[in-house]
């Protein structure tokens, strides 16, 4: 497992190289060099609003939190986090864990009685997705129906009253983008299974999308242009599903807010200075557009190189 700190490495995902996401440091000699560090502008999370617009209350509260490996994120405290937040649904993505070996912390919480874990078929250590409910869904399904890319443990679907639950870690297209072509097709087959789904009754996705759609959702654009994440392709990909009929629940309610990222890279104190990306949403059906309250960004919230994000809904 590649330790973290050394140049090039943002994450330890193992059999997944590691992706740059970050704009490279100036060197001395160039131009720009010597000039003040640009002040850091941090987000700052708005008062959480607990009603619709037409002044319905919440009903359903979901966390999704990307952990960067769930052993280690347990050992930082991230489940008292997810206790003084208190969700109704909790997604967790990137759990790098078989269920065996799941920390007992987890398995055993009493709060979440209906607990669902996805995990790589031939790869240990590597994706995972989970899903923690206190309301036993009706039905619960794993992957979307196709070999090559539920093996990797990505996706988890609870079927609810009057929704779909989506628990997704999306597949990077690693450094070089040698996973590009790959991600596409994903792209396509997984637009294909919620559009399935949605013609049903409608959902709410969440997890690590693993792109920033547009460049107000990384603090580097211009940087950035080919690096996974931020390819036109992987872009475009994401104006797809929304023409399908969906909407990126944060941008809905704060189409001009800055500023506003998920993960910071481990290097170059990048989360400090808040170089960051905005990776990680709640996707809706454009039917559940009336029940949404507020989509946050808990930016605050330690344990892993993501924060965690939190929705509000009335349905």
């Amino acid at each position: 497992m590649p330790k973290r700190g050394k140049k090039g490495d943002v994450k330890s995902e193992a059999a997944e190289p590691e992706v740059d996401r970050e704009e490279p440091e100036v060197k001395k000699g160039k131009k720009g060099a010597g000039k003040e560090a640009e002040p850091a502008i941090l987000y700052e999370d708005a008062p959480d609003k607990l009603t619709t617009a037409d002044d319905k209350k919440y009903t359903l509260k979901i966390s999704s939190w990307n952990v960067d490996g769930i052993r280690a994120w347990v050992k930082k405290q991230g489940l008292t986090w997810v206790r003084e937040e208190d969700p109704h649904i909790l997604c967790l993505q990137e759990t790098k864990c078989a269920e065996k070996v799941l920390p007992a912390e987890v398995k055993d919480m009493p709060e979440y009685p209906h607990k669902y874990w996805a995990c790589s078929d031939d790869k240990e250590g590597y994706s995972g997705v989970a899903m923690l409910c206190k309301d036993k869904p009706l039905n619960v399904t794993y992957g979307i129906g196709i070999e090559e890319h539920d093996k990797e443990g990505r996706v988890i679907t609870a079927e609810f009253d009057s929704f779909y639950a989506i628990a997704a870690y999306v597949p990077n297209s690693s450094r070089g983008l040698v996973r590009l072509d790959y991600r596409q097709r994903w792209d396509v087959d997984f637009r294909a299974y919620l559009k399935g789904l949605d013609s049903k009754k409608p959902l709410i996705l969440c997890g690590d999308l693993n792109v920033a759609h547009q460049e107000i959702d990384l603090k580097n654009p211009k940087t950035n242009k080919k690096t996974p994440g931020f390819t036109p392709q992987e872009r475009q990909g994401f104006t797809e599903l929304l023409a399908e009929g969906f909407l990126d629940s944060f941008r809905e309610l704060y189409p001009d807010t800055p500023h506003a990222y998920t993960f910071w890279t481990y290097m170059m104190n990048a989360r400090a200075k808040n170089v960051g990306w905005r990776l990680d949403y709640f996707v809706l059906s454009k039917a559940l557009r009336p029940a949404l309250c507020d989509s946050k960004i808990r930016s605050k919230a330690m344990g892993s190189d993501h924060c965690p994000i939190t929705l509000y809904m009335a349905v």
